[in-house]
């Protein structure tokens, strides 16, 4: 039986691939280029964890692990670092955030873990001049997963609603701006008030403890499924969609919705 491959085999193959006599495509490869490539492995995990495929996510989290090689690799090149002082980085950073794990600091629950998680972060921030409370959410995120990390680093600072009325309330509020806006005919402000809602809806979910981010993923699978089901009963009839009646389209929806999983 061979043995098990381990992490220097993959920086070994990466390096090869990058090397004289390599892959002339990975030879090529920059940055920029590879960039989108750790995003687009990245959400297929998320779609293999979704789907609760445990060979799924050992293949997806591979790719995603080879991205990160990929760019150690790239960085050793340069002369900047390589994989193995990221690997020291990470280590610091987490004996360094978990002091009540590795050192005698004691917390009581997650929200203390997550409150020191947060005071440790912005004390390293100060040490470069990044003092700033929204600090480090990256502007490349989706932008629900971007609303959701820069409400809760407000609210880890004290910037909260103390009920969850207050959230629900602005939901309300930002509603009737938004119809008032559509009244008035303002392209321009009807997508800012469109902007204001979709924040204080996310802001809601998030103090529910619902990731709105995966509640739309999840909505959006339902979408598919139900509009793949109804397609396929008019195409099968013989017919397009184009001329087939909504109330029809709608019966099918519906069914389709008594059939979800």
């Amino acid at each position: 039986m061979a043995s098990k491959k381990k992490l220097e085999d993959l920086i070994g193959i990466v390096q090869t691939l990058r090397g004289e006599n390599g892959c002339p495509w990975d030879k090529e490869q920059t940055r920029e280029s590879i960039k989108p490539y750790l995003v687009e492995e990245t959400y297929e995990v998320l779609e293999a964890i979704e789907q609760k495929d445990p060979e799924k996510i050992k293949e997806e989290l591979g790719d995603v692990l080879l991205q990160i090689i990929f760019h150690a690799q790239l960085s050793q090149e340069l002369g900047e670092f390589e994989i193995s002082d990221v690997i020291e980085t990470i280590c610091e950073k987490l004996i360094r955030r978990h002091p009540h794990v590795f050192e005698d600091k004691k917390v009581n629950c997650s929200k203390e873990v997550l409150k020191q998680w947060e005071e440790i972060k912005r004390s390293e921030r100060e040490e470069h001049n990044k003092d700033k409370a929204l600090y480090g959410v990256p502007v490349q995120l989706p932008g629900l997963l971007r609303a959701h990390r820069l409400q809760e680093k407000a609210a880890r600072v004290g910037f909260e609603w103390k009920e969850i009325s207050g959230t629900i309330e602005k939901i309300e509020e930002e509603f009737a701006e938004l119809l008032e806006a559509i009244n008035g005919g303002d392209l321009v402000r009807i997508e800012d008030e469109i902007g204001d809602l979709l924040f204080a809806v996310v802001n809601f979910s998030r103090y529910s403890g619902v990731h709105a981010e995966e509640a739309i993923r999840g909505t959006i699978d339902r979408f598919i499924y139900r509009f793949e089901h109804m397609e396929e009963k008019i195409l099968s009839s013989g017919r397009e969609l184009k001329n087939v009646s909504l109330e029809e389209m709608e019966s099918y929806w519906n069914e389709a919705k008594k059939l979800e999983p």
